[in-house]
């Protein structure tokens, strides 16, 4: 079989941190012989080269290129697109590692769209990835009409044959943003572009000895030249006008406005503070038109102006500020729904830890230049973000605490300016209620619920919560749907709203079912919640046996409860005690079995619920009688035996 993907990893003293990265790629659903990996070892100090070398001497998929160090991640990674075999290239960090079926998945995707470049979904642990990008699928993205710009990491499947028709490599030697120059250029020449959003393909993992290479500080000289590279690539291959301005814009905003605002800004070092602001300034005033500034949010444009306007020490008072703004939510309602989970959910953003408050009956100005003071730049970011109040939007993320996979979940919302006091200011909240169906997100495990809000110059996000005390007025039961059981519950102690899938047998509530026997028929109601007829799996068990047997959850006019039913076996009938448990999602891989409170007893050919009787009072005491002159026996004989091994 021809290989359709190899897989190139430049590598460079990984440590430990290589192993989760070489196990995704034995993972892969591709088959075995339709893919290679290439690490190019860039002079590894450590003991990865060795274990490379032994990697590729027991699986013929892995291939290991040793070399002299080169400083960064472009050479080896040319090395690697020089010596692939694959219709596709992949390119992975080290440090990070794949879904399990990532490569089949973007392969198939590209080759049924006719892609150069296929961008997959990321999901960043502990790292920023982009959000607004993975949406949705994009067949044929472009940088006109998707905010592809903001995945400029290297990480993406290129086709072999396009690169070399177009001479494309990354550029070499120890230099910051190549990955912007090769991809900028792979985008802006590409014939197509796909990005696949409905499978989490790339896991962008920070290490916990924070030494990836994109986390070391920067000297501002060298990166900011090395940024100007990749200006130079969209200009030479765009015209003036509205596209470059947006594509410039990008720069300006994620590697430029971004690292001289708020909290990001306040906690570099006071020198390191100057040096950014000294070099971003330069870049600002030489390459950057009034077209670019234009288009960004209203905080960003404050700080670019100030920027171009060399006015460091107002930067820093506009940074204090910002740093005080957060988002808060409180959640309102969280109900079942015909198999889906209803979350109301209200939100704003606070200043200070108080509710923000923004004028009423705002009118959009434009900012001419930089403003007179920073009080006049916080009364201008109000007002145009009072006046944006109709674009705002919110949204819940659901993210899997193990992996930081994300899924948004559909939404809708009301704005709602809500009156703050007599001086004709209002606190601009949204409304909103997500559904959630747990049949959409993949595996089990833990979901964190987030609530994210763009509005003015901000993007925010927040935990949904803290929900007010007492918590059970919105604590739903446990439900299950789409074969999996579903806990909603309250994070202890920060009271935050998350989803157990299936990953926990604890606090299903199923303990509290109250079991009958009516002939050979079992049933009991059980705190979960069901949509309809759901089959489950009941197991019965005495000393040295158990029994399988089917059963039913049937729904009932209380959405909190649900009606198990089962027939029971012969075996059971027969006599015995059996202890009774419920298993609610038998086709999973790993089925759990939550007991039910009580035991099932047989007397006299008919069945009962509970242990056997407790013996009376007189057979108590006789009982307990017997047990002390037991004890009181083996004491005494104890005693005699070791007198006389003493005499002796």
């Amino acid at each position: 079989m021809p290989v359709k993907v190899s897989v190139i990893v430049p590598v460079y003293n990984p440590g430990t941190y290589i192993e989760d990265c070489i196990a995704s790629l034995q993972r892969q659903s591709l088959p075995p012989e339709a893919y290679e990996v290439i690490f190019v070892d860039d002079g590894s100090t450590d003991a990865t080269p060795a274990r490379l070398d032994a990697l590729a001497a027991e699986d013929p998929r892995m291939r290991v290129i040793h070399q002299e160090n080169s400083g960064w991640s472009g050479k080896p990674r040319n090395v690697g697109i020089d010596a692939a075999r694959g219709e596709y290239v992949m390119f992975v960090d080290n440090d990070d590692y794949l879904g399990d079926e990532t490569l089949e998945r973007m392969y198939d995707y590209g080759v049924a769209h006719g892609a150069d470049v296929v961008v997959g979904k990321m999901a960043g642990k502990g790292r920023p990835v982009p959000v607004e990008l993975f949406r949705r699928n994009h067949p044929r993205a472009t940088l006109a009409d998707t905010p592809l710009i903001d995945s400029l990491t290297p990480h993406k499947m290129v086709r072999r044959e396009f690169l070399d028709r177009i001479g494309l490599r990354f550029p070499e030697g120890r230099r910051r943003l190549e990955d912007h120059v090769f991809v900028t250029e792979a985008y802006l020449r590409a014939e197509n572009v796909s990005v696949l959003s409905d499978y989490v393909c790339y896991y962008h993992v920070k290490r916990d000895d924070a030494a990836n290479a994109g986390f070391q500080r920067f000297d501002p000289v060298g990166y900011f030249g090395n940024l100007r590279e990749a200006l130079d690539i969209v200009e030479k291959y765009t015209e003036p006008g509205a596209l470059r301005d947006r594509l410039f814009r990008r720069w300006l905003r994620n590697e430029m406005v971004e690292r001289l605002r708020g909290k990001r800004l306040l906690a570099a070092p006071e020198d390191y503070r100057r040096e950014l602001f000294t070099e971003i300034h330069k870049v600002v005033v030489e390459r950057f038109g009034p077209g670019v500034a234009a288009g960004l949010q209203p905080t960003q444009r404050v700080v670019a102006a100030l920027t171009a306007a060399d006015r460091f020490d107002d930067l820093v008072a506009f940074a204090e500020w910002e740093a005080s703004v957060a988002l808060s939510s409180a959640p309102e309602t969280v109900t079942w729904r015909d198999g889906t989970l209803e979350i109301g959910f209200r939100t704003e953003y606070t200043c200070a830890g108080q509710p923000m408050t923004f004028p009423a009956g705002a009118a959009s100005t434009p900012l001419d230049g930089a403003p007179k003071d920073v009080a006049e730049a916080i009364a201008w970011v109000e007002e145009q973000t009072a006046v944006r109040f109709e674009a705002a939007t919110a949204d819940l993320l659901l993210r899997e605490r193990s992996s930081a996979a994300q899924h948004f979940q559909p939404v809708r919302f009301t704005r709602e300016p809500v009156p703050a006091g007599d001086d004709g200011r209002v606190r601009l909240t949204l409304r909103a209620t997500a559904t959630v169906d747990p049949g959409t997100l993949p595996g089990t495990g833990i979901w964190d619920a987030l609530v994210r809000v763009k509005l003015g110059g901000w993007t925010k996000e927040c935990r949904l919560g803290p929900v007010p005390r007492p918590e059970g007025r919105l604590a739903p039961p446990a439900g299950v749907v789409a074969a999996r059981a579903v806990l909603p519950y309250w994070t202890d102690p920060h009271r935050n709203l998350s989803l157990d899938l299936g990953a926990s047998a604890k606090r299903l509530g199923v303990p509290r079912a109250d079991l009958s026997v009516s002939g050979d028929r079992l049933g009991a109601g059980l705190p979960l919640y069901v949509p309809g007829e759901t089959e489950v799996l009941v197991r019965l068990a005495t000393p040295g046996r158990s029994v399988d047997v089917p059963g039913t959850l049937s729904p009932t006019p209380d959405p909190a409860r649900s009606r198990l039913a089962a027939v029971l076996p012969a075996a059971v009938l027969a006599g015995g005690t059996w202890k009774a448990a419920v298993c609610l999602a038998p086709q999973a891989d790993r089925p759990r079995f939550h007991a039910l409170p009580r035991p099932l007893r047989v007397e006299g050919g008919e069945v009962r619920v509970g242990p056997p009787p407790r013996p009376g009072l007189g057979e108590r005491l006789w009982r307990k009688a017997r047990r002390m002159l037991g004890a009181a026996v083996r004491k005494t004989a104890s005693r005699i035996a070791e007198a006389r091994k003493a005499r002796t």
